[in-house]
């Protein structure tokens, strides 16, 4: 939409700028192209004022004119700085800038702990995020950060392994350094490094270092305690894809392929499922009978249409399917046309899920009621069993639980291990 503009082309400003023409604005704001290449913010008095009280802005950084009947106050910047309204910045193009703003962001709070950010003016050349008191939402500082970084997707920068995977081109310990400077704490549990701060957070980094994938710091595998083949596979086929991207789309790859897991009841598959959601810290969303399922015809088809819709929105996310028979019978068991319509709503969004970074994880008792075409490449192409825990893993699993627990000198761990053997995991978890 066309911008009102207060001030007319070519207008000279008190400190010598001449504007072009209005590139953002608000309700007491605009900013203009300078001819010169650079930026002017236009404020109304008001604003200003609340920034001069608050001590954002010394008063000899605004220039007052007067145009008409109104009174502004201005702020130029040059081509070198970044002036412009936060909700309608892009991502930066390499670290320093992303230092920058994590700088203007933390030394603001210094100042101003109260007024909302959401709708700030990042003003690089003062290191100030200008609040601008609209009517909007407040955001918490940390997703207000992770949408800037990410140029738009709301995401807190305490989710480090999705801010990471939004930011493939940014390594893990630069990631870090910007977090940090912004003045958030990442816990390196979480964050899966082995040696997180490898680099200043004051140290300006060349963007042609930042760029190559080779520097980015080698990540703690994925651990599921008592399942060792299904650690192994998710760590080579779904994992290790994520945060080598570049390396596998070289080879064609582009994403990780939806994944069936089929067994008794009891196995650990939502045991399995629920890690693996957890250490990728991505949105996860789910398809069950009791979120979808219902009596009347099309209702089903079009919750689940939702459903995907929302993974995709919130992508790089992981949609989990529970109990898929209750949706993916075989068609030729002449369930009803209705059950039909559901399969082919299924058979149509995978595709385009995966295509758009949704991990698929289904889990199943019955993989023998599942229709045949789910099953084939290109929907879910990995179709694995996973039998009840055998006695080694059911102790390796006991292990783990009671690492961090208290422990009399007398529990013996084989001895349990063999009477849980055969019972379901959550016995197991139950019992330690």
């Amino acid at each position: 939409m066309a911008i009102d503009a207060w001030l007319p082309v070519g207008f000279t400003t008190t400190d010598g700028e001449r504007t072009k023409f209005a590139l953002q604005e608000g309700l007491d704001w605009q900013i203009y192209e300078s001819q010169g290449g650079g930026r002017i913010l236009i404020t109304k008095t008001r604003l200003a004022k609340r920034w001069f009280e608050i001590g954002l802005v010394e008063k000899n950084q605004m220039q007052e004119f007067s145009f008409g009947e109104e009174d502004y106050c201005e702020l130029s910047s040059g081509v070198d700085y970044i002036l412009a309204s936060i909700e309608d910045t892009k991502s930066p193009d390499n670290k320093n800038e992303a230092l920058s703003f994590a700088d203007s962001l933390r030394a603001t709070r210094e100042i101003d702990q109260e007024s909302p950010l959401q709708d700030a003016i990042f003003a690089e050349k003062i290191s100030r995020l200008l609040p601008t008191y609209s009517l909007s939402a407040r955001v918490n500082d940390d997703v207000v950060f992770g949408t800037w970084l990410t140029g738009g997707v709301p995401v807190s920068v305490k989710s480090f392994r999705r801010l990471r995977s939004l930011m493939s081109w940014l390594g893990a310990p630069h990631l870090l350094d910007i977090i940090i400077k912004g003045g958030f704490e990442i816990d390196e549990k979480v964050i899966g490094l082995r040696s997180a701060a490898s680099v200043s957070q004051d140290e300006e980094i060349p963007q042609e270092t930042v760029d190559n994938t080779s520097q980015q710091p080698t990540l703690t595998r994925f651990s599921l305690a008592g399942r060792p083949l299904l650690e192994q596979f998710f760590n080579e086929h779904v994992i290790d894809i994520i945060e080598n991207e570049a390396r596998y789309k070289a080879l064609g790859i582009d994403f990780p392929s939806a994944v069936i897991l089929h067994g008794p009841p009891g196995c650990g598959k939502t045991f399995a499922v629920e890690r693996l959601v957890d250490y990728l810290g991505w949105p996860s969303f789910q398809i069950d009978a009791s979120s979808v399922a219902s009596p009347y015809i099309h209702e089903t088809s079009k919750k689940v249409a939702e459903v995907f819709d929302k993974a995709m929105q919130n992508a790089p996310s992981v949609l989990v399917i529970d109990e898929m028979e209750a949706f993916l019978a075989d068609r030729e068991m002449g369930s009803g046309h209705h059950r039909v319509e559901e399969v082919a709503e299924f058979l149509r969004r995978i595709p385009e899920a995966i295509q758009n970074h949704v991990l698929i994880l289904a889990m199943t008792n019955r993989i023998e009621m599942i229709d045949p075409a789910i099953q084939r490449r290109g929907r879910f192409d990995h179709v694995i069993e996973v039998s009840m825990a055998s006695e080694e893993e059911v102790r390796s699993l006991l292990a783990k639980l009671v690492a961090d627990l208290p422990c009399e000198n007398d529990v013996d761990i084989i001895e349990l291990a063999r009477h849980l053997t055969g019972r379901p995991l959550s016995d197991v978890a139950f019992a330690a």
